[in-house]
């Protein structure tokens, strides 16, 4: 694709290679379609040792359709004229007078070129166009001497700003699997990313209609706002919640009574439990309450907090865990600046919603 040719005692570009043709083009804008056995064998015919077409992704270069190609190669053959003064690059021949480059300077053979253009028939070619064209030749080569016009479709976002439309996927993704979200919600909590990621009033959203359509058109047309996630990570019951999908999103909250002995403050046995909060996505236990076990509700109060705020950050942390580990024994399994990193490196966690089992577990106060 793109080699130079001489074929019939003619310089010919090859354009397009399919079902044993060969496709070509000449510098005057003639084109050809050989097969390729006969093109090969036909007397003259030789490979020109000549700069071929800077290379273009296969699959982008086959979506453009055969005009468009041709067009394309035409132009590389008049850029490198107007730069060289030889169609095929250096040392393929003499340039042609008003080409040389020892007699005119770069701004006359654009003009030459552009003159040359509009008396072989090309519409609104001027010296402007040939300068665009051969700039945009040596920023993006060949591709860029493409007519991207044959390529473009229509865009279900239209000209909607790039950062609302990264917003409205993510408020998708969030909202992903969760039966009784509305566009409404999407859009909602698409106006509260765009301003938590790009700052209060700094990116204009559209109107609301606008962004109904929007999100109509990125919502998975098997998973729009509202129905359950197709992908889940396990396989729940019938009637069930889908799967949770991201961190934090779900979180169980599970009572369980310890098969161990205690002694209370008052010296008198004491049975104890222990209340954990286990993240359904990733199945970490993100906070854990060890208390006596007891007929009326556990605030969900300390859970939370145990979940949602670091340690280090609360007041009087530090040198309560000093205090502690002065008191103890000599020799412990982890030191006391250990156990400080330890602790800070460990992620809050916001969760969105809690689940409780059927035991002893209230969320009042919550």
């Amino acid at each position: 694709m793109g080699a130079q040719v001489r074929f019939e005692d003619r310089a010919w570009q090859v354009t397009g290679l399919a079902d044993g043709r060969v496709y070509l083009v000449a510098g005057d804008g003639a084109t050809a379609c050989v097969l390729a056995a006969r093109l090969v064998a036909a007397p003259g015919f030789a490979v020109v040792d000549a700069p071929a077409a800077q290379p273009v992704t296969p699959v982008l270069w086959e979506a453009v359709p055969l005009e468009a190609q041709e067009r394309a190669l035409a132009w590389l053959r008049h850029i490198r004229e107007v730069e060289t003064g030889l169609p095929g690059g250096p040392g393929s021949g003499t340039p042609r007078p008003e080409y040389n480059p020892r007699a005119f300077t770069l701004a006359q053979r654009e003009a030459a070129k552009a003159r040359e253009l509009a008396g072989l028939g090309w519409a609104r070619v001027s010296r402007a166009t040939v300068q665009r064209m051969r700039l945009v030749y040596g920023r993006q080569g060949l591709w860029g001497l493409v007519d991207k016009r044959h390529l473009r479709g229509p865009s279900p976002t239209g000209r909607t700003d790039e950062r609302v439309v990264a917003a409205v996927l993510e408020a998708l993704r969030r909202c992903r699997g969760r039966k009784k979200t509305t566009i409404r919600q999407v859009i909602e909590l698409t106006e509260r990313i765009v301003a938590d990621t790009q700052g209060p009033h700094q990116v204009r959203l559209p109107a609301r209609s606008s962004l109904y359509r929007l999100v109509k058109a990125l919502a998975d047309p098997a998973e729009p706002p509202g129905s359950a996630a197709r992908t889940a990570t396990a396989g729940g019951r019938a009637g069930g919640p889908p799967a949770a999908l991201r961190p934090a999103e779900r979180v169980q909250v599970a009572t369980a009574r310890l098969p161990v002995g205690a002694v209370g403050e008052d010296g008198t046995p004491v049975v104890v439990a222990v209340t954990a909060a286990l993240d359904q996505a990733s199945g970490c236990v993100l906070a854990a309450v060890l208390h006596p076990e007891q007929d009326g509700p556990v605030e969900l109060s300390v859970l939370l907090a145990e979940m949602a705020v670091p340690r280090p950050l609360r007041p009087g942390w530090p040198a309560l865990l000093e205090q502690a580990h002065a008191g103890g024994p000599a020799r412990r399994l982890m030191s006391l600046p250990d156990r400080i990193e330890a602790t800070a490196s460990r992620p809050a966690a916001v969760p969105e919603t809690l689940v409780l089992d059927r035991g002893p577990v209230s969320p009042r106060r919550t």
